[in-house]
């Protein structure tokens, strides 16, 4: 083979990407031309294997792959140890968003809030892009976009990877996970999709809303919820003022304060189906004389129930004698809108994309509690209604250029994520079971912390990111090719959140607690509370009603973080079958977070963060193809973790899904990991493979989630721990086999297993001299935190999936039976003497069948999912071997959905 063609060869394999294959996804369909250069010998061997559409991956600039063999599989052309979701791969998981599809993935789990964990470790470790640019979260608690907002029918490919390359930003301590959104359609089409679905706890079940605003099952407030719309309540958050300064117009706000809307929670009768519906659309056209242009346009809606009777328990010693035992009944009623308009264009080897995402996820929640404070014997009632607003706009441009042997990437993108929480309400009422008491038996809001409460808070999260690189890739020999880099990301989020407990003095008249909370704070009785003539006509004694802002401290932040990176990585095949991809990356970071003063009198904060630091870190992977089916990995790196926003900053957070609050700590530091893995890989048939693989990771200072105890509520913070180390195995085994030979049926059809297991060992190591710095308090013991030995948080010691399918290779026929397990693991240590809070997430048995029919020329597919037939529930608890406290336990219901998609 001659050099020139060789590299002409080397060319189609290469794109932005640190593997060849994506190029060929890419390719204007000239691959064939290229390839026929081969040996006979492999031209020959390569008849043998079914041709694979290869899937659309778009990620930042990497080394080129020099390879003397045609590779059509992704995973085993790539430089780096990755698994690819195609399209088809996605759909045949029959899960609705990208979360469901990659808990599939070999090493991968997720948790309830759409998070993704890479081996076990928390999603601070592992890496989000879209299209190769990073996004910011609309979840104050988590780094990267919770993955289950996105629908599958918007995302080409789902690319993990689990080793580092320096073309990757640095903050890889587990993986990254690239999506890459659908850009140049192969033929115009429309696809009108729509499903209903329900399961056993929640469907034609009773559950609670409150009433709201007549649009709130499209997730969009009516304009009842927005502040500019009260104008007492607006005008105090605009003076400046204090809640307590004498100009305050208490009245006025306590007014704005109740809306019956807002505060009456309801029982329903029946609850109704699930449903979503979607619109798609696309096409492309020619044009120069080589090139193609397309456009992709989406949209979609889905409104989704979700009851959740929850044990809630609280311990106060390490005997796991009971603080309190409530029973909580929560109605979730979840909106998800989405649109994506996305612009593709090839001219030769040039390929661009402008991609525009909109999604709105929205959650409508009510509860009612009802359990015992067994400090004061008290039984309790509490009411809760919230809001909660996340939203994501992202806009991005990307250019993939070729020029002979040289590749320039360049990408630019904007994105904004919201978050918006107004009027969350929480209303105590209590009986004190006294018999002395006439009121004895009833429960009663007094509106005093001793027999009652109300509490109404604001949160408001903005979060801006600017991004920017570039990427130039070089093919020096046919043995040596080479990339350099440079990425900038800027990240603002400005996040608020304003907490107001409204108390009554002693003389508040007892009776008065029997109200329910809208008529509590209604009208009459807040005219008869600032009105003492009033008052004396009644024949009551003098009372009055306050309000205290518990959050007056801290009540708003400002956080950045500005990031320069450069890389410079190469590529070397010494020998046909050995290649070495190397590299270093340089980031420097500057991270702050500082109060920001709302009030006229500045309180002066100390709770702020600077942390600037700057790293060199390396990767290395080198692969070694022992014989045409055999291959073999091994690669070691240096990588960071830094703290999230959410975790720095010393502000009270209430997470719906996982029924806690949290509070950040400023004192937090990076974390720093050394990573190594060895793989074996074994390639036969086509698209069959088995793998087997070890791994190990050292991470100085984790940061790890502690909880404790205050009153009835749970509160969470984050510290970090002196050291751990992560170990583990995995094993993944694909096996495509035709059953032609059984008769005429089976002809076509074909039998799919996919299997992959992943054991995981770590542990946190704690010494009698270590500190943890932990926020407002001196540096203490962390053995007051950790314990030495205990596995990090998040972390299962076993992860199984297992596909088995029945598919036809023709035409759209599948059934698949998908189970996935998960061990035990720490979801946050307990502090002090408390044993650590255990998830137990067990088996899960789902069942997915899709059927496609010609209808008049159409497309039509039908799908039906069986979800969760093991009934496993959701345990959350803490346990010192003897006694079992539940902390956040709940039935998990068995769903059936049935969905249709017509494509024309």
């Amino acid at each position: 083979m001659s050099t020139g063609k060789q590299l002409a060869g080397l060319l189609l394999l290469t794109t932005a990407l640190t593997y060849p294959a994506a190029a060929i996804a890419q390719s204007t369909g000239d691959e064939d031309e290229v390839f026929d250069t081969q040996p006979a010998e492999e031209a020959a061997e390569e008849e043998q294997v079914e041709e694979q559409a290869q899937p659309d991956i778009s990620v930042p600039g990497g080394a080129i792959i020099v390879t003397g063999r045609r590779q059509r599989d992704v995973t085993r052309s790539s430089s780096q140890v990755i698994t690819v979701l195609d399209t088809e791969s996605i759909a045949r998981t029959g899960e609705g968003d990208i979360a469901g599809a990659l808990g599939r993935v070999t090493g991968l789990s997720t948790q309830g809030n759409g998070l993704v964990y890479v081996r076990g470790l928390g999603d601070r470790y592992s890496l989000a892009l879209l299209n190769g640019l990073p996004l910011p979260s609309p979840e104050p608690l988590s780094r990267v976009v919770p993955l289950d907002i996105f629908p599958t029918n918007v995302v080409a490919s789902s690319l993990v990877q689990k080793t580092y390359s320096a073309n990757f930003p640095g903050e890889f301590g587990g993986g990254v996970i690239n999506l890459t959104t659908r850009a140049i359609p192969t033929e115009s089409f429309v696809t009108i999709s729509g499903s209903i679905s329900g399961d056993s706890e929640t469907t034609f079940g009773p559950g609670y809303s409150y009433y709201g605003g007549a649009y709130d099952w499209t997730g969009f407030d009516n304009g009842r919820r927005d502040i500019s719309n009260y104008a007492a309540l607006q005008g105090f958050f605009d003076s400046g003022a204090r809640i307590g300064d004498d100009d305050v117009d208490l009245r006025g706000i306590l007014g704005d304060l109740n809306d019956p809307n807002l505060i009456l929670v309801q029982k329903i009768g029946d609850l109704p189906v699930n449903f979503s519906a979607g619109l798609t659309a696309g096409t492309a056209v020619d044009v120069f004389s080589d090139g193609q242009f397309g456009v992709i346009a989406t949209a979609s809606i889905s409104n989704k129930w979700r009851n959740r009777f929850i044990t809630r328990q609280t311990a106060n010693n390490a005997e796991l004698e009971l603080d309190s035992d409530f029973r909580e009944f929560a109605t979730d009623n979840r909106m998800l809108v989405n649109g994506l308009l996305g612009f593709g264009l090839e001219v030769g080897q040039h390929r661009f994309r402008l991609t525009n995402l909109f999604i709105r996820d929205t959650l409508k929640r009510a509860s009612l509690a009802e359990g015992t404070d067994l400090q004061d014997d008290d039984d309790e009632l509490i009411q809760e209604t919230g809001w909660y607003e996340r939203q994501l706009f992202n806009t991005q441009a990307v250019a993939e250029l070729e020029f002979n042997d040289l590749s320039i990437d360049l990408r630019a993108g904007y994105a904004q994520t919201q978050r918006e929480a107004p009027f969350e309400y929480r209303f105590e009422y209590a009986d004190n079971k006294n018999p002395n008491d006439p009121f004895a038996g009833i429960f009663l809001n007094t509106l005093d912390p001793q027999r009652g409460g109300a509490l109404v808070a604001f949160s408001d999260l903005t979060e801006d990111l600017y991004y920017g690189g570039i990427d130039v890739g070089y093919v020096f020999t046919n043995w040596l090719s080479a990339t350099v880099g440079y990425a900038y990301t800027d990240t603002s989020r400005l996040s608020s959140r304003r907490e107001f407990d409204i108390r009554a003095s002693t003389t508040f008249p007892t009776v008065f607690g029997a109200f329910r909370p809208d008529n509590l704070l209604g009208d009459a009785l807040l005219d008869l509370a600032f009105d003492r003539e009033a008052q004396a006509a009644a024949g009551l004694e003098p009372y009055e009603l306050n309000i205290f802002e518990t959050t007056q401290t801290d009540p708003a932040f400002q956080a950045d973080l500005t990031i320069h990176g450069a890389y410079a990585k190469a590529t070397l095949t010494p020998i046909d079958v050995v290649s070495l991809d190397l590299g270093v990356r340089y980031e420097d970071a500057d991270q702050s977070v500082r109060a920001v003063e709302v009030f006229a009198d500045p309180i002066g904060s100390t709770s702020s963060t600077a942390l600037a630091n700057s790293y060199w870190l390396p990767g290395a992977t080198l692969t070694w193809e022992i014989t045409d089916d055999l291959q073999f990995r091994a690669s070691a790196s240096k990588t960071i973790a830094r703290p999230q926003f959410r975790e720095l900053i010393f502000q009270t957070y209430f997470d719906p899904e996982t029924n806690r609050q949290f509070n950040g700590n400023p004192r937090l530091v990076d974390s720093e990991l050394i990573n190594a893995e060895a793989r074996l890989e074994y390639y036969f048939d086509a698209g069959s493979r088995i793998s087997v693989a070890g791994f190990y990771k050292d991470i100085e200072n984790p940061i790890e989630v502690f909880t404790s105890f205050s009153d009835n509520d749970i509160i969470s913070g984050f510290a970090n721990a002196p050291k751990a180390q992560l170990y583990g195995g995995e094993l993944e085994i694909q096996w495509n086999y035709d059953l032609y030979d059984l008769g005429e049926w089976f002809d076509t059809k074909r039998f799919v297993a996919i299997a992959n297991y992943t054991y995981t060992q770590s542990e946190i190591s704690v010494g009698p001299d270590d500190i943890a710095q932990v926020f407002p308090f001196a540096g203490q013991p962390a053995t007051n935190f950790f314990d030495d030995g205990v596995p990090l948080t998040g972390q299962s010691d076993h992860l199984v999936n297992v596909q088995l399918g029945l598919e036809d290779t023709e035409t759209l026929s599948q059934f698949t039976v998908l189970l996935k397990y998960a061990s035990e693991r720490v979801t946050s240590r307990g502090a002090g003497p408390l044993p650590d809070i255990i998830e137990e997430p067990g088996f899960q048995l789902d069942l997915v069948a899709r059927q496609g029919f010609d209808l008049f020329g159409s497309e039509l597919e039908l799908k039906l999912e069986a979800r969760n037939l093991t009934g496993t529930d959701h345990q959350e608890f803490q346990t010192n071997g003897t006694n079992r406290v539940d902390v956040n336990s709940y039935t998990v219901g068995r769903s059936v959905s049935l969905g249709a998609s017509l494509k024309f």
